[in-house]
């Protein structure tokens, strides 16, 4: 079963094989070796003369020709020997991305353009001379973004598909965690997603300012309350003094034989005997 590819994948290897043809050149011109290896043609002959300690048929010295891989290393031959068979470096298939021979349209000024800042960081097709860096290309925090426009951490971080951010320094304190800087347009596309409409936004944004307020005023009237409870507290004083009882009459009781009096104050009331 043959794979057939379509006109894109062939562009993208066609360009991808030129890349690897010109990186390739560039490595033999930056070689330290490349000028001698290109007035001799790509080979450079050595005479390589036998040591003294080893034993050698001849007197005549074994001529070698030097060949660069174009890899970081040199094959040598013996003159006579086929040379070795030159593999042309494999292709490399890249996913979804511009080529350096593909182009993009912008979608203010319909022109073409190789590359820009908002394709490269947020696969956005604006060139950059359309980027509105004050309004609709602005960049925005995760925690403006939640507060604005009312989104959590999963809609921006796994909902499908996942927005684009930069990560820069915190410039109020480096010892922070850095930020995450998102696109307005991105970030207002995906709450129209997640609400429907501007009104939603601003209606649910209402109701929780409103809920906001109460809990603050609910917070508020029960600090007034336990500071009136305080104040109360030191101004009550108790009365830690003992009654003493002043008892009135005594009284006989004929039935037990028995004695008894009463307080005045507290009506208590004393019953005892009298021998």
């Amino acid at each position: 079963m043959s794979l057939q590819l379509s006109e894109q994948q062939k562009t993208r290897i066609e360009a991808n094989r030129l890349k690897a043809l010109k990186r390739r050149q560039e490595k033999k011109l930056n070689h330290p070796y490349s000028r001698e290896a290109s007035s001799s043609g790509g080979v450079r002959t050595v005479s390589a003369v036998t040591r003294s300690n080893k034993l050698v048929s001849d007197d005549h010295s074994v001529s070698k020709k030097i060949i660069d891989s174009g890899a970081g290393f040199f094959i040598e031959e013996e003159e006579g020997q086929p040379s070795a068979t030159k593999i042309d470096p494999a292709t490399v298939i890249y996913p979804d991305g511009p080529t350096s021979i593909d182009q993009i349209q912008c979608n203010v000024c319909q022109k073409e353009f190789f590359d820009s800042y908002l394709w490269k960081n947020f696969s956005l097709e604006t060139c950059d001379e359309c980027r509105d860096c004050d309004d609709t290309h602005e960049l925005m925090t995760k925690t403006d973004a939640k507060k604005i426009y009312l989104l959590k951490d999963s809609d921006l971080d796994l909902r499908e598909p996942l927005l684009r951010y930069i990560v820069k320094k915190n410039p109020h304190n480096k010892r922070w965690g850095d930020m995450k800087l998102y696109l307005r347009c991105q970030v207002e596309a995906r709450a129209m997603e997640i609400w429907g409409s501007e009104e939603a936004i601003e209606q649910h944004r209402d109701e929780k300012t409103k809920n906001l307020e109460k809990a603050k005023q609910k917070k508020f009237d029960k600090k007034v309350k336990e500071l009136r409870m305080a104040v109360r507290s030191s101004l009550w004083t108790k009365d830690t003094r003992s009654h003493q009882h002043e008892f009135g009459e005594e009284l006989y009781n004929e039935d037990d034989d028995t004695w008894s009096k009463t307080c005045v104050e507290c009506k208590h009331t004393m019953t005892y005997e009298k021998m």
